[in-house]
């Protein structure tokens, strides 16, 4: 089945680093690209997770390099982009993938869990970006494609810190884009509607759910982490060369 989607050629080879990459869209994002020929490396505190996916790929050209790190932790998150450079090289394309969309009520939040929030969704993308631009330089070009969501422009419920740093992810990448493609380097925003992970189903995939997605999705059936990984693999090649700051929706018509 695999065979009937597209290759890209210029991904082989290819240094590619994708933050929380252990299990959901990250893993499939691992798996794409290691098939493609990248060399990858993806940051996570998921050990049992990714060492599950480690067994998948033992047969790809470069097995994945996994990197305990936890995103919150600059320091550690510095640390990580470096050993991940010793490893592959210089960084050619970044995935700010990482993020957790815990439901929560304004009301419950204070000032920890606010910065707790943006430090899981969004600081980690802006500083793993700066990490990782003078990589791209010295290559001549490269790619960086940051996860927004959808969440926040549907006006969702339940997670309005979640929301606000989303929202911010699109606005950084705005602000990038002219600056990084003076100098070859795309910037852009990954859009996935509802992702149907383990994590859904365990957790928000109901009759109520099923039924929302088929009265609000275009498309008939689920959205899966295949699908924003084929979106992402085009936006790392070369294919996508003058693709750049720009909202590529995955959402199957949810917006």
């Amino acid at each position: 089945m695999a065979d009937i989607y597209a290759s890209y050629p210029s991904l082989r080879g290819r240094s590619v680093l994708i933050t929380g990459g252990a299990t959901g869209i990250g893993a499939a994002f691992v798996g794409h690209f290691a098939r493609q020929g990248a060399k990858v490396a993806f940051l996570d505190v998921d050990d049992a997770g990714a060492n599950s996916l480690l067994g998948t790929l033992q047969d790809v050209a470069h097995p994945p390099l996994f990197l305990r790190c936890d995103l919150t932790d600059l320091d550690a998150l510095h640390a990580a982009i470096a050993a991940a450079r010793g490893h592959l090289g210089l960084i050619a394309v970044l995935i700010n993938n990482a993020a957790n969309d815990v439901r929560h009520a304004l009301a419950d939040v204070d000032a920890a869990a606010f910065e707790r929030n943006v430090a899981v969704n969004l600081r980690h993308q802006v500083f793993a970006t700066r990490a990782v631009i003078p990589d791209m330089q010295q290559l001549g070009g490269g790619s960086v494609i940051c996860l927004g969501s959808t969440g926040w422009m549907k006006k969702n419920a339940g997670y309005p810190l979640y929301a606000m740093a989303k929202a911010a992810v699109h606005g950084f990448v705005n602000g990038m884009a002219r600056e990084l493609g003076h100098q070859h380097i795309r910037i852009n925003t990954l859009v996935p509607g509802w992702v149907i992970t383990e994590k859904q189903r365990a957790l928000w995939l109901d009759a109520e759910g099923e039924a929302e997605i088929a009265r609000v999705q275009c498309l008939p059936g689920y959205l899966m982490a295949e699908d924003l990984a084929r979106m992402a693999l085009f936006l790392a090649a070369d294919d996508s060369r003058m693709c750049t700051g720009q909202d590529f929706i995955v959402d199957g018509g949810w917006v």
